[in-house]
């Protein structure tokens, strides 16, 4: 079976829903995933946008996520631990998920969300880590990655 991201709101390459983005809710879509490797043992959401003006944004970084966990759900993202996972320092400055939100008349950004099923139970990283460290303090111990990509315009 292959390491697959799903969303009952938005497959992959369409448009994500107003509600998870900042003329929304601006709320974490539910997110699911099957065909884990063996030999996980946790797992690394990532949310970022490529398309953005300065480059990559980093709108969302869940850590620590169980392996017993198969599924988040909507609105997840609460800027407080939720059991043993993490959130980190999104690029706007804020702990948690941050939907898209890209400049009026700016064109189709793609929001690629993406789960890493790592080796080790848990990073150990400060408090306030940004999205960015957890990415490379994760890098050593992927297994393997799977993306689901939406877009968003306005």
């Amino acid at each position: 079976m292959t390491f697959r991201l799903t969303s009952a709101e938005f497959s992959d390459g369409q448009r994500i829903p107003k509600r998870y983005t900042c003329e929304g809710e601006d709320r974490s879509p539910l997110l699911a995933w099957s065909g884990v490797p063996p030999a996980t043992r946790s797992y690394l959401l990532a949310c970022d946008d490529p398309n953005a003006p300065a480059g990559i944004w980093h709108h969302w970084s869940l850590f620590n996520v169980p392996v017993a966990v198969t599924a988040l759900r909507e609105g997840l993202s609460c800027h407080t631990h939720v059991d043993a996972m993490r959130e980190a320092v999104n690029d706007f400055g804020e702990i948690g998920y941050r939907g898209p939100c890209l400049p009026p008349g700016h064109g189709v950004h793609h929001y690629h969300f993406r789960l890493l099923a790592l080796d080790i139970e848990q990073l150990s990283l400060k408090e306030q880590a940004k999205c960015k460290e957890v990415e490379a303090a994760a890098r050593a111990h992927v297994i393997a990655t799977t993306e689901l990509v939406g877009t968003y315009f306005r």
